[in-house]
């Protein structure tokens, strides 16, 4: 066959990203107040965008570009964040989502009587079943985020009951002052001894205790001191685990081949020690004492309506809304002479009337999203986490006809409030696990939430281990592993049997 060059013509299709596409999905993945700040920016550099009131009494506005009998093709519509029932939506009788309502429209709500199975899950009513008793939720985003104390604080709060005397008390509050953010000792044990004028086994002593108090890890002066002393915690510190944490310039670079023979384990049990590895705090102290809480604002507001009933809609308050000031367009087109000013202008106009179709369309798809987590997870609202069930990002957007990534971008960092406190919108996907009694499986918060209240209620005489603790779930129809329930303690921040009944001895002081 010869060789040479030679001209062919092929025809293909590839999937391009105009700069509008890009921004509109960009435009999913911010909050309300993120797009209240990039509003805000687009008004300052496109001379035709006005902000519009949020609610209109007449269902009409004046600077729109489109004739009044309907609703502006350029703007969100005077209905769309104004007039009663607007930025509303709902499901109906037959459980499908609604686009979005007009003023002249009635707001759809969700029969909780008309949906009689969720077939993600073999359920049957959503309102069958379940305990209505609301200890077992988990603390709201509100709770969760108020008047924690500094890490000194923490500190200086248990030091008195575990050291052995006033002196050993006194260095050890001197060390404590010397922790940085994270719980690391930044000064030397010799300059601290100096300053004091005590002995270097004095200093050392205190150590020991700032070391023993919780969170564990804090004191150290290495991450390598950090980790040992979450492992010795947990009674994980054998040889095999010494040796990994004493190497762990070796674990950051994936020498896992040389790990494995130093530390003289198997390809299971090596993967075992990793796992555990990961799971310690690096920066325990951070717990404590960071920057300021912010305040969570809402995206969405979910609130029971009449006749067994939701009503969805978003937050009006933090949602901008937006309009062409048509009087001001008509003013500059007369103006525009030459080619130039005209193109400039049509191109101001362009934006500006996609950015306003792009943010309506954002909004009725937030509405899609949040109305199909309502129908899924109803039990959830109606009595709480115990009726949490597994949901994946998949099954919505199966049910809404919307791309998997779609449903991503529009749970990131948007929060939904109902009655319950106000959650993070990805907070009602969970995993599931194995149970006896629910074919679907349990939702993982459930779980984590039966082990907060089995943790709450245990005897300070008798703490439960994570091997009680699993009987007690087994008995509750929950098939869960030993290294699962020790993974949902230490994520929601509940310490081992160890820390457990040192910390409620020290509270019964």
């Amino acid at each position: 066959m010869a060789l040479g060059p030679r001209l062919d013509l092929r025809q293909s299709q590839s999937l391009v990203m105009t700069p509008q596409l890009q921004q509109a999905i960009k435009l999913l993945a911010l909050s309300n107040l993120e797009i209240e700040t990039f509003v805000g920016d687009a008004l300052e550099s496109n001379p035709l965008l006005e902000a519009g009131d949020l609610r209109s009494e007449s269902g009409q506005s004046d600077d729109t570009g489109e004739a009044p009998a309907e609703p502006a093709a350029d703007s969100l519509g005077a209905d769309s964040l104004g007039a009663a029932g607007s930025g509303t939506d709902s499901l109906g009788g037959d459980g499908t989502a609604g686009d979005g309502l007009t003023a002249a429209e009635p707001a759809l709500d969700i029969d909780r009587t008309a949906i009689d199975v969720d077939r993600d899950t073999g359920d049957g009513e959503w309102g069958a079943g379940g305990s209505g008793a609301l200890a077992d939720d988990l603390p709201s985003i509100e709770e969760r985020g108020t008047g924690e104390k500094s890490l000194a604080d923490h500190l200086h709060d248990q030091v008195g009951a575990v050291s052995r005397n006033t002196r050993d008390e006194f260095i050890a509050k001197y060390l404590i002052g010397l922790l940085d953010e994270a719980g690391y000792l930044r000064g030397q044990l010799r300059e601290v001894a100096s300053e004091l004028s005590v002995s270097i086994t004095d200093v050392e002593r205190a150590l020991d205790v700032v070391q023993s108090l919780d969170p564990t890890g804090v004191g150290a002066r290495t991450l390598a001191e950090c980790l040992a002393l979450q492992a010795k915690e947990l009674d994980r510190y054998d040889p095999c685990m010494a040796r990994l944490i004493e190497n762990l310039d070796l674990v950051a670079k994936g020498d896992f081949v040389r790990l494995k023979r130093m530390c003289d384990v198997d390809d299971e049990d090596f993967a075992d020690m990793l796992g555990e590895l990961r799971e310690f705090d690096p920066k325990p102290g951070l717990a404590f004492g960071g920057a300021p809480e912010t305040a969570v604002v809402p995206d969405v507001l979910i609130a029971p309506g009449d006749d067994d009933s939701w009503q969805i809609k978003l937050n009006e308050a933090t949602l901008p809304r937006l309009v062409v000031n048509r009087s001001y367009f008509v003013e500059l087109k007369d103006g525009c002479t030459d080619k130039e000013s005209r193109g400039w202008l049509n191109e101001k106009l362009t934006d500006a009337n996609w950015l306003i179709k792009a943010l309506d369309q954002r909004r009725k798809t937030i509405l899609k999203v949040a109305s199909q987590i309502v129908k899924l997870q109803e039990g959830f609202f109606l009595k709480g986490v115990s009726e949490l069930k597994p949901l994946t990002l998949r099954e919505v957007a199966e049910e809404i006809d919307m791309h998997e990534s779609t449903v991503s971008r529009v749970t990131s960092n948007k929060y939904l409030h109902c009655d319950r406190g106000t959650y993070e919108m990805k907070y009602f996907f969970t995993s599931g696990v194995g149970s006896s009694e629910n074919e679907g499986g349990a939702s993982s918060e459930a779980v984590k939430a039966r082990i907060k209240a089995l943790t709450d209620a245990e005897d300070p005489k008798k703490i439960l281990s994570d091997d009680k603790l699993v009987e007690l779930l087994k008995g509750e129809g929950f098939d869960i592993a030993r290294r699962t329930v020790a993974k949902y303690r230490e994520a929601m921040g509940i310490g081992s049997s160890v820390q457990r009944r040192r910390a409620k001895k020290l509270a019964a002081m």
